[in-house]
Parts: structure tokens; C-alpha cells; sequence
């Protein structure tokens, strides 16, 4: 198989993939019922009637925490195939073992180097 053999065959899975996505919505749309009701049209959450409007103003400080779990996450999921590689280069591999080192010592200092911002910002205070 050639490159471009490669690349039409995964072309043609996302056309066909788009296809059965399209054909299912409409499929669905025109099989469901529609009875449309004040009650239906209602907010429900949780069980709990609402009250008041559906707009509060959220604090950034959440945003910012959850951001940087997400970060720190991705990091941790990246230390595993690293760990797997690095456990199988020696001194006859490329890259070496020592710049795969290097390599991770960086990463891990730059993701250091935003905690202790974020820190030193006050971002982790938890009020």
C-alpha cells in the first residue's frame, strides 16, 4: 500500500463516518416524537424546581484551578510512555539516554516553573 493509498483509505472512513453520523440525527429527528409543552419547556435540574434566572457569575479562580489540574494531569500521562522508552534506550540509541533525560528534566522544570507563578500569584488559595 502506498502512501496516498494509506490517506484515501482513512479519507473514505471519515466520509462514511460522517455519513452514518448524518443519517442517524436524521433518522432520529424524523422518528421521535414532538409534543411540545410549557412543562416540557421548563428548566429541570436535579429534581429541584428553579428558581430565579439560569445566570450566575462564577469566579475565575475556579477556571484557573481546574486549568491547571488538567496541566498537571496531562503531564502525569505523559510521563508513562516516556518512562517505557526511556527504560529501552542505551548508549547506541538515538536519541541517547542522557538527552531523553535532559529532554524530561525540561519539561518537568518548565511545568515547575508555571506552578511556582501561579503560586506566587496567589492562584492556588482556595477562599
Amino acid at each position: 500500500m502506498t502512501f496516498f493509498e494509506q490517506y484515501a483509505t482513512f479519507a473514505v472512513l471519515v466520509i462514511v463516518g460522517c455519513v452514518l453520523y448524518a443519517v442517524i440525527m436524521l433518522v432520529n429527528r424524523v422518528m421521535r416524537p414532538s409534543v411540545p409543552s410549557p412543562q416540557k419547556l421548563t428548566t429541570y435540574e436535579c429534581g429541584v424546581e428553579s428558581v430565579g434566572t439560569g445566570w450566575s457569575q462564577m469566579n475565575i479562580r475556579y477556571y484557573v484551578f481546574a486549568f491547571l489540574f488538567v496541566i498537571f494531569d496531562v503531564e502525569a500521562i505523559f510521563l508513562f510512555p516516556w518512562a517505557v522508552v526511556f527504560g529501552e534506550l542505551d548508549a547506541t540509541t538515538q536519541p541517547s539516554m542522557m538527552f531523553a533525560l535532559v529532554a524530561m528534566f525540561l519539561f518537568i522544570g518548565t511545568l515547575l516553573e508555571g506552578l511556582a507563578y501561579a503560586w506566587k500569584k496567589g492562584v492556588l488559595k482556595w477562599e
